[in-house]
């Protein structure tokens, strides 16, 4: 058991990277990474707005049910607190359900934590269910537009 002679030659397929593949492969990783990110970047706001979405898709469909049970939706002023406790004040619920319309026993909060708004008669149905996205307020454009029920599909 000796040495291996100097000049035996290493067969290819135990031979290693170079330093300049390793940098090739870097740098490819690197261009990737650089047009990769800003798409995804966009994707957790994108996300969020169909968040909202659904939620006001799930809240029509307990406000549907909530009028099912008692003629009609909750006023304004009940809100959409009417879902999860019977209503104390306006015109009473006839026959709210035991456990509310919504799961969990709560109102969800928008994807931005700030809470739906419920008018009751809307100005585009018999309510309007709105989440005023990012930014809180009313109105808006682009990123900071709002999410209404009348606007969905």
């Amino acid at each position: 058991m000796g040495r291996q002679p100097a000049n035996k030659r290493v067969p290819l397929c135990e031979r290693g990277f170079t330093l300049i593949e390793l940098m090739v492969v870097m740098v490819i990783l690197g261009i990737l990474a650089g047009l990769i990110v800003p798409r995804i970047m966009d994707r957790p706001e994108e996300a969020r707005r169909t968040k909202a979405a659904v939620q006001i898709q799930s809240i029509e469909q307990a406000l549907k049910l909530y009028k099912l049970d008692n003629g009609q939706y909750p006023t304004t002023e009940q809100g959409l607190r009417s879902l999860v406790e019977p209503p104390t004040a306006g015109n009473l619920a006839r026959k709210w359900r035991t456990g509310g319309y919504l799961e969990k026993g709560m109102v969800p909060k928008d994807p931005w934590d700030n809470d739906f708004v419920y008018i009751s008669p809307g100005l585009h149905g018999d309510y309007d269910l709105s989440s005023y996205g990012p930014d809180g307020q009313a109105g808006g454009d682009d990123k900071d537009a709002d999410i209404n029920s009348w606007e969905l599909q």
